[in-house]
C-alpha cells in the first residue's frame, strides 16, 4: 500500500509541475510578437478626395444628398456595397466614393447622382471590387 501511495504522490507532483510549467509558458510574453513591427495602413487610409465630414450642413446640399441616397436605396438590384457608397455634396457638387461589385453598379449610381445634381456636377470616385476580392 505504501508503494501505491508513493507512486500516486509522485504522479500528482509531476502533473502539478507540468501544469505549473505550462502556466508560465502561456503567460510569458511572446518574443515573436515583440520582433514584429505594428501594421501600417497609412497609405491605404489616406484619402486624396472629399470625405463625408467635409459636407456642410447647407440645406440644398443635404437635399441633393438625400435625394441621391433615396434613389440608390430604392434600387433593389444594387448590392449592399452599392447601397453604402459615400455621397458628399458641397456647393452643389457631388462626390461619390466607395467600392461596388460591378461596373454596371458604378454606372447606375453615377447616373442617379447626375439625374439629381446635373451632368458635370458629379465626381465619380467609385471603384469596382469584384465579390471574390472583397472577401
Amino acid at each position: 500500500m505504501n508503494a501505491v501511495v508513493k507512486l500516486s504522490s509522485r504522479a500528482s507532483s509531476f502533473a502539478f509541475f507540468i501544469l505549473l510549467a505550462s502556466l508560465f509558458v502561456c503567460a510569458a510574453p511572446s518574443r515573436a510578437g515583440a520582433q514584429q513591427t505594428p501594421p501600417d495602413n497609412t497609405k491605404k487610409n489616406q484619402n486624396a478626395g472629399m470625405t463625408t465630414s467635409q459636407q456642410k450642413n447647407d440645406s440644398s446640399d443635404m437635399q441633393i444628398t438625400r435625394r441621391i441616397r433615396r434613389l440608390i436605396m430604392n434600387d433593389q438590384n444594387l448590392s449592399t456595397y452599392a447601397h453604402n457608397v459615400k455621397i458628399i455634396t458641397r456647393n452643389g457638387h457631388v462626390t461619390l466614393r466607395g467600392p461596388v461589385d460591378s461596373l454596371k453598379e458604378k454606372d447606375v449610381i453615377a447616373a442617379k447622382a447626375a439625374e439629381v445634381a446635373g451632368r458635370g456636377h458629379v465626381s465619380d470616385g467609385i471603384r469596382v471590387v469584384p465579390k471574390h476580392a472583397a472577401e
